[in-house]
């Protein structure tokens, strides 16, 4: 009996010397700077909140952490689906003014690498600003920094909830400084290919309802229009 409450011991202890060499392991820190931090172009920044209860529509299988908005809306619990959430909501600029409306698709990723800090969601928008035009935004993103830091922390707390200040930096990709892929679809913008970085605040997380006070910000690249050439003598 000893040697099966050593065995049964043994494989508790390397469970849990796992679980904290991988929680605590630097090289899977959050990215906290933005790729486009450092450009000289013009910047489009569009804010919006991620608490379902705030957005237009919020949708997903019915089954998920975050229940649907409104509470009548059809949900996504198709086979094909059931594992894409679907927001619309306002989007508002850095002065709290609402410049538009955003549509969010996202998807839980095959890619997902738990052992890699990759815990990834496939996700596109469409965002239209009114007298400007409209954006599409294809994208994947890396939660692995916001599970990290707060659902779990949110989980092994007391009160089952979060609260402090984190920023960081959700997208990770298609482009190869880790920025999304942004095409310009109709207006000022079409023909616009450039790139772009979706954020998160976070404030506040709830093990019930999720996000509690957590806002999302989108920056856009706004590419310097290239000088026509002048005619020669």
């Amino acid at each position: 009996m000893k040697y099966l409450i050593s065995l049964v011991a043994g494989i508790v202890l390397g469970a849990a010397a796992f679980f904290m060499l991988l929680y605590y392991n630097p090289f899977m820190a959050q990215n906290k700077l933005s790729p486009l931090s450092v450009t000289d172009n013009e910047l489009i920044s569009l804010e919006y909140s991620t608490v379902a209860a705030n957005s237009l529509i919020y949708t997903n299988d019915g089954e998920s952490q975050i229940a649907p908005y409104p509470a009548k809306v059809l949900q996504l619990w198709e086979r094909s689906v059931s594992q894409t959430s679907a927001l619309a909501t306002v989007l508002k600029n850095s002065r709290n003014q609402t410049v538009g409306i955003g549509i969010k698709f996202s998807s839980d990723s095959e890619s997902t690498r738990i052992l890699n800090g990759e815990v990834i969601v496939d996700s596109v928008w469409h965002i239209y600003l009114p007298a400007r035009g409209s954006l599409f935004i294809e994208q994947q993103e890396n939660y692995w920094g916001y599970l990290r830091d707060i659902v779990i922390p949110a989980y092994r707390s007391s009160g089952d909830n979060w609260r402090g200040i984190w920023n960081g930096n959700t997208t990770s990709g298609p482009g190869a400084l880790g920025t999304a892929t942004v095409v310009g679809g109709s207006g000022k913008f079409e023909g616009l290919q450039t790139e772009g970085v979706e954020a998160l605040t976070a404030k506040a997380y709830s093990v019930d309802r999720g996000p509690v006070a957590i806002d999302g910000n989108i920056t856009i690249e706004m590419p310097q229009p290239e000088a026509e050439a002048t005619p020669g003598p």
